[in-house]
């Protein structure tokens, strides 16, 4: 049974590890942005895991005496990656609508332009790759807001699974 207590802690604390987060991955796109070519940017993005075992770590020891399920610990991820995902969100959109200047799409189309060869081995025309990036350019702040926090939550919803495995505790203290 679930006590509502407990769960209102752990929304609590998921909130807040969910903000920490969110500035964490507006951190990794910040510098991905100023400079795309540099690794820093995505080297902070791998980073997720170990903030996220960070936190959950954080929680059991400061709310829970050390003391955390595998069930809690993947809850209070899902909520935290959920969390940090709308405000991550707000702040992409935000800078795809008044701050980009196409330099989004500019590392896209870098990045397509790098394995072109790679599309043409595989069958794929020109025309199918023009089409493509067209496509992409039509593609509406929201849109890729949308699009961007969904594929958060999805691989958010994976990063819980080792990070609460790793980071679960029982009470193994004997008390005579």
């Amino acid at each position: 049974m679930i006590n509502p207590t407990t769960l209102i802690q752990l929304k609590a604390y998921a909130r807040q590890d969910g903000l920490f987060l969110g500035l964490f991955w507006t951190a990794s796109f910040a510098l991905t942005m100023l400079d795309p070519k540099a690794i820093w940017g995505n080297l902070l993005a791998m980073m997720t895991p170990f903030f996220m075992g960070w936190r959950l770590s954080a929680f059991r020891d400061e709310a829970l005496e050390g003391v955390i399920s595998f069930r809690r610990g993947f809850a209070h991820g899902i909520y935290s990656v959920v969390y940090a995902s709308l405000v991550f969100a707000l702040v992409q959109y935000v800078y795809f609508r008044f701050l980009d200047n196409g330099v989004f799409m500019g590392i896209i189309n870098d990045g397509i332009m790098l394995i072109e060869n790679i599309y043409k081995e595989q069958g794929i025309s020109t025309a199918e790759i023009t089409q493509t990036v067209e496509a992409m350019q039509s593609v509406t702040p929201v849109q890729w807001t949308f699009m961007l926090m969904m594929q958060n939550i999805f691989i958010g919803f994976f990063l819980a699974v080792p990070v609460a495995a790793f980071c679960k505790r029982s009470n193994l203290s004997v008390t005579p």
